[in-house]
């Protein structure tokens, strides 16, 4: 049985191991560079940055959902999907259906214009994962970002 819930300041060590689950999943693993204290910080303090949904199975964390809020200038509120990371063991359980479901309504519930989100090129499993919700795919855009680290 799989419970979804939203995260507690307790789960950060397992938020943290999967997020460097993914970061190796994505050969990027040395660019990972957050911890558990910081999660906690900016998740679960005075000012939390984040929301995250966590997928359990017998009291452990198999996978999550980490989102934040955006804002488009044409459209209002927008959530942004961070990372949907369910545990390479647990893959094709149905989990990240349930996580993505859990995010969407809950998006819904909250009065978000989107859902909003960036997969790899190459990572074909969530592509087609992602066109299951008739996500779309937009060619034009490219990622820019100034590093401050």
């Amino acid at each position: 049985m799989v419970n979804i819930r939203p995260a507690q300041a307790e789960d950060c060590e397992a938020l943290h191991r999967l997020i460097l689950e993914l970061a190796i999943f994505e050969r990027a693993e040395e660019m990972m560079v957050n911890t558990t204290e910081r999660l906690l910080k900016d998740g679960f303090g005075e000012q939390p940055q984040y929301t995250c949904f966590v997928a359990e199975m017998e009291a452990v964390v198999v996978g999550m959902s980490f989102c934040y809020t955006r804002y488009s200038t044409w459209i209002g509120k927008v959530l942004y999907l961070e990372d949907l990371i369910v545990q390479q063991d647990k893959r094709g359980e149905g989990i990240g259906k349930l996580l993505m479901d859990y995010t969407i309504a809950y998006a819904k519930a909250n009065g978000f214009a989107r859902v909003s989100w960036q997969v790899l090129d190459w990572n074909t499993p969530a592509i087609d994962f992602y066109k299951k919700y008739n996500a779309e795919f937009d060619p034009e855009w490219l990622n820019v970002w100034v590093d401050l680290r």
